[in-house]
């Protein structure tokens, strides 16, 4: 079985040794780590399941100790990548940001929560201008639904909007799948591939990329669950490695685990029992680190104008 992750980061992990990736990891402050994946090849896309393009995971694992002080130095991480992300920005662009997502399913309510939180400008900066200050840039945003709720397709309702309002760019915000529990609330994605809707639980929609939307599509994200299957698997392997065993015998054991689990329960999804916690921190998180980015507004400028 592979690895079942929205995280490129642990992806390239479990595929040491493929042609046409590289990694970089940095630690621009105590306690967090910034990795970055860049694939290069077509053929190295299709073996791991991402995009050519390139990935940011910002890993802070004391963000559970909800720490101020240690928050706002991941704040000011996410800021500096998403800057380098949208450095082709120019003065005056507009940006559209995408919340993924069902409101009403709380592992899956992130980018709904996010775009409740972010500064949306636009409407200000066009019809009154002399009010805002001048680094303010015109940001719109909205919460499509999903297909099941709406009766449209996430794709196409985003389409529309953006032949409507032609933003400079575009960043979506959806909820991830990765491998790993303590991922959970701790870790960022960024990418420059876009995004396609309901991935990370197996329920793919349509793509919204460069290519389907006509303008860059930044996605950003961050794990609320983790597949069954992937923690049966963690678990076996970590017995098996109690045991002694080879590591061909428990290659074969743990991926038997999987297919499983996966047989007989299907693709479940677990989550952990605080999740509206999370989402509602990890929101935060992202809508500061959004608003720092496009605004080119420091914390403390950024409280003031919210405020």
């Amino acid at each position: 079985m592979g690895v079942r992750t929205d995280l490129a980061s642990e992806a390239v992990a479990d595929s040491r040794g493929l042609q046409g990736i590289r990694v970089n990891e940095e630690h621009p402050e105590q306690g967090i780590v910034v990795t970055r994946v860049f694939i290069d090849t077509e053929e190295a896309a299709k073996q791991l399941g991402k995009a050519v393009g390139s990935f940011v995971t910002i890993d802070a694992p004391q963000l559970t100790d909800n720490d101020p002080l240690f928050r706002e130095k991941v704040e000011q991480v996410l800021h500096t990548e998403l800057s380098s992300l949208t450095s082709e920005l120019k003065k005056g662009d507009t940006v559209l940001i995408i919340g993924l997502g069902n409101r009403t399913i709380t592992p899956d309510a992130l980018g709904p929560a996010v775009v409740d939180k972010v500064a949306v400008s636009r409407h200000v900066t066009e019809y009154l201008p002399s009010l805002v200050d001048e680094r303010v840039r015109p940001v719109c945003s909205i919460a499509p639904g999903v297909l099941g709720v709406t009766g449209l397709e996430t794709g196409e309702v985003v389409q529309g909007i953006v032949e409507k309002v032609q933003p400079a760019l575009v960043i979506a915000i959806d909820a991830l799948a990765s491998r790993a529990t303590d991922k959970i609330s701790t870790s960022v994605q960024l990418t420059d591939t876009g995004v396609q809707p309901g991935s990370g639980v197996g329920n793919a929609r349509m793509q919204l990329t460069r290519e389907t939307l006509g303008v860059p599509v930044i996605a950003m994200g961050v794990p609320t669950v983790v597949h069954a299957s992937t923690i049966s698997q963690d678990a076996v392997s970590l017995l098996l490695n109690e045991m002694g065993e080879s590591e061909e015998n428990s290659a074969k054991l743990i991926d038997l685990v999987g297919k499983v689990v996966s047989e007989k329960i299907g693709p479940l999804v677990v989550t952990p029992k605080d999740i509206d916690l999370i989402i509602e921190r990890s929101s935060d998180l992202l809508a500061t680190g959004i608003d720092m980015t496009l605004h080119n507004l420091n914390q403390e400028e950024l409280r003031r104008m919210l405020h």
